[in-house]
């Protein structure tokens, strides 16, 4: 039986959507996992089928350094999961896309945690994984130890290749992390 990675978000502009094609791809080249996408042009998500996921990787747009309002609603809809732990143990990651440098790259995943310790989900950060990309200053990247992120600036620039590559990365390590998880389970 499959892995089930649910790979939710919300994009404003489109940028945490390229993200999460990244993810998916990443996702999908481990053998034995089924990513599947949620939200934007694809297949809305409601609270009820979250439970059916192995594995999540939670990607929205910064406001004033937290989680997007629209996305942080879809969480506060699944009290009802909280109450019966439905998601408690399952892995779950974190992306983002912020306006500019000083715009949220580590306080909104720091802030969106707490979401996933309430749901008793076990939080997990690619850390510095990805390799010598997440090293490289030579040019403005986004994403942090605690998951791929963009500068979205005035909407106009688009994710680079080194963020699109910590993307990759991100999925593949969490689709990874949850297909051994799975694998252990009683």
């Amino acid at each position: 039986m499959a892995t089930k990675v649910y790979i939710v978000y919300y994009s404003t502009y489109g940028h945490v959507e390229k993200l999460a094609n990244e993810i998916k791809r990443g996702a999908d080249s481990i053998e034995g996992v089924e990513a599947k996408m949620w939200q934007s042009d694809v297949p809305v998500i409601t609270p009820a089928e979250l439970p059916e996921a192995d594995a999540f990787i939670f990607g929205f747009p910064t406001r004033f350094g937290m989680m997007a309002s629209q996305f942080k609603a879809f969480l506060d809809a699944t009290g009802g999961l909280w109450g019966a732990q439905k998601l408690a143990g399952k892995p779950a990651g974190i992306f983002y896309s912020t306006g500019s440098q000083g715009g949220g790259q580590e306080t909104t995943p720091l802030t969106a945690i707490t979401q996933l310790v309430h749901h008793g989900m076990i939080f997990v950060p690619i850390g510095y994984t990805a390799g010598a990309v997440m090293f490289e200053m030579e040019r403005i990247k986004g994403g942090s130890p605690y998951g791929a992120g963009t500068f979205a600036g005035d909407g106009s620039r688009q994710p680079s290749d080194q963020e699109l590559e910590i993307a990759f990365h991100q999925g593949k390590y969490i689709a990874g992390i949850a297909k051994k998880l799975k694998g252990t389970a009683a």
